[in-house]
């Protein structure tokens, strides 16, 4: 079991609201509720995994970690150390320990520099390089994501995608931070290239021991890399419990949605889906009590009035009120041996992928 007794990485109560503003004077009329009161923990070489549909405060909630959008409050602790209270210089010597990875390969590389001249900027600005050793510092983080050291002169427009996000990792590693937050890396790959992807990463933390906050939607991946798994909604994280755990029996209405959601590879095969309609509600105005309500299959007059908070139930932490009752309430709605062939293909063909890469080499 992993120990969060002396986390690389706590946050509590982390909020982000974007004001909205109109009129002349361009005065605040309301809030964009994008994250609130968001509290978890990551231990040394653990991946805890954050999903959920689009515009439920994933990717805000990674970029906050970081500083690179300012949270509205709430504290953000990197080895004991307050990182929404650090000055600017401050912070640019914690950000050697905090890195991040983002979803685009293409776009979050400077198309003008070499991939030489992208290692060598952070290596030099942190001290972890000096010009005598740069080239052998570049050589080594390239060969610890699958690169040769003659991909060090060409342009990102040369590599192909996996290459790119290879790259992309080679940069946020040429630190060697405590902490990587991984913003949906895989999303934007082939399949075929994502297990590839995945695996390095996890090879990667083996060897070095870096925590990772991974961000995705694509619950095949977050089965096979992650610890632990944070369920978020409308900005609120409403279950987390460890990966195995979480997918066995989940317990919030709104996990088993997600899970039953994900496509079968059987097309003959009959289910009976989870009955969510509806879209989100907007995060200008959220609803009273229990977010999910007006999409909730089982809600009663009290999730209307009273916002549950996260607490044990089970193996689970989750904001539910009716979280004991969820197997009772739930009977046939889940056929859990048809529910997860998508995701045991994906881990098969993950696992595949990483036996041939070792077959290989």
């Amino acid at each position: 079991m992993t120990d969060l007794a002396t986390p690389v990485l706590d946050v509590r109560n982390l909020t982000k609201h974007f004001p909205i503003r109109r009129g002349v004077l361009r005065r605040v009329v309301g809030n964009v509720e994008a994250v609130t009161d968001v509290s978890f923990k990551v231990a040394p070489g653990e991946t805890l995994a954050v999903v959920g549909e689009s515009g439920c405060g994933k990717s805000t909630t990674g970029r906050a970690l970081l500083r690179l959008i300012e949270p509205t409050s709430g504290q953000v602790m990197l080895d004991g150390a307050d990182v929404t209270n650090l000055s600017r210089n401050a912070l640019r010597q914690a950000r050697r320990r905090m890195q991040i990875i983002f979803q685009d390969p293409y776009g979050s590389l400077n198309p003008r520099m070499t991939v030489r001249e992208a290692l060598s900027e952070p290596l030099l600005l942190h001290g972890v390089a000096t010009p005598a050793n740069l080239d052998a510092k570049v050589a080594e983080v390239l060969r610890l994501c699958g690169l040769s050291k003659f991909h060090a002169e060409r342009y990102p427009h040369e590599f192909s995608g996996g290459q790119r996000q290879r790259v992309g990792i080679a940069r946020a590693l040429a630190t060697r931070p405590r902490l990587i937050v991984c913003d949906e890396p895989v999303s934007a790959l082939d399949v075929s290239v994502q297990a590839q992807i995945v695996n390095l990463l996890q090879d990667i933390q083996r060897e070095l021991g870096i925590a990772y906050v991974f961000i995705s939607h694509d619950l095949a991946v977050v089965r096979h890399i992650a610890n632990r798994v944070a369920v978020m909604y409308l900005g609120r994280i409403v279950e987390e419990a460890a990966a195995k755990d979480l997918f066995a029996s989940p317990r919030h209405p709104y996990t088993r949605s997600l899970i039953a959601a994900a496509p079968r590879p059987d097309p003959n095969v009959k289910r009976e889906r989870i009955a969510v309609e509806g879209d989100a509600p907007s995060a200008m105005a959220p609803p009273s009590g229990c977010s999910f309500h007006p999409r909730c299959p089982i809600a009663v007059e009290r999730c209307k009035v009273e916002r549950p908070v996260l607490r044990q139930a089970g193996t689970s932490t989750v904001a539910c009120h009716l979280a004991e009752s969820q197997d009772a309430h739930m009977t046939g709605a889940v056929d859990k041996h048809h529910l997860n062939q998508t995701l045991i293909r994906r881990l098969e063909m993950l696992q595949a992928a990483r036996q041939k890469s070792r077959d290989t080499a």
